[in-house]
């Protein structure tokens, strides 16, 4: 196959986008929130474990811890044992209160609504940060795209991310190149959808898929 050139890439890409925004108009996060808060807290529980899971769990956690006031000033070995179904639960309870007393200390009780201020909180990193940004606190200006496994995936079987690319960082910086901004949070939940229902780890559905035609694998998974 001939290399690709960056302006057929580039168009490709938003074909892509087309094709996926088209398949999925209503494409957001699987994650049940209210707040800001509550968003930032059931991302940092989603690391390792499904989005229904987090549901789950977080209904409960919700009513007992409704504030990063409560999260603060929370029992560690209590609050684990609310997590504890999500994975990693020590970890993430650390985080969680962590989170919540530099929210407090640091921004008035009020989620920072910054890339850089975000990244200040303890377990936040760039996926977490944009997931809050976009759907939350800056829907029209969002400041990345969320790489998740299945974006990562997705991504690099559609041939958009090289092989280079191997962190969620460097495959972030590759998509922000190829999709236009005020596409970003909704490509990259589209993106999300397609690897859970159609682009699957084990067993793409290829023969079905809406992007076949542009997509270079063909079902070679």
């Amino acid at each position: 196959m001939p290399r690709e050139t960056k302006s057929a890439l580039k168009a490709r890409a938003l074909t892509i986008l087309e094709r996926l925004e088209a398949a999925y108009p209503e494409a957001t996060t699987a994650l049940n929130w209210t707040t800001p808060w509550e968003l930032l807290a059931a991302t940092i529980l989603s690391a390792q474990c499904t989005d229904d899971k987090v549901n789950e769990v977080t209904a409960d956690l919700f009513r007992a811890y409704p504030t990063p006031t409560h999260y603060a000033e929370a029992d560690l070995e209590a609050l684990e044992q609310l997590v504890r179904p999500t994975g990693f639960y020590r970890n993430k309870a650390k985080s969680l209160v962590g989170a919540a007393r530099a929210i407090l200390e640091n921004y008035g009780g009020e989620v920072p609504a910054s890339m850089d201020q975000m990244l200040t909180l303890p377990g936040v990193a760039r996926k977490t940060a944009n997931v809050v940004l976009s759907h939350a606190l800056r829907p029209d200006s969002p400041e990345g795209i969320a790489v998740d496994r299945h974006v990562a995936r997705v991504t690099a079987r559609l041939g958009l991310v090289p092989a280079s690319a191997n962190t969620p960082e460097k495959i972030e910086q590759v998509l922000m190149a190829l999709i236009p901004r005020d596409h970003w949070t909704h490509f990259g939940d589209a993106v999300i959808w397609h690897g859970r229902r159609v682009c699957e780890a084990r067993k793409p559905a290829c023969d079905t898929c809406t992007l076949r035609e542009v997509c270079p694998r063909k079902g070679l998974d």
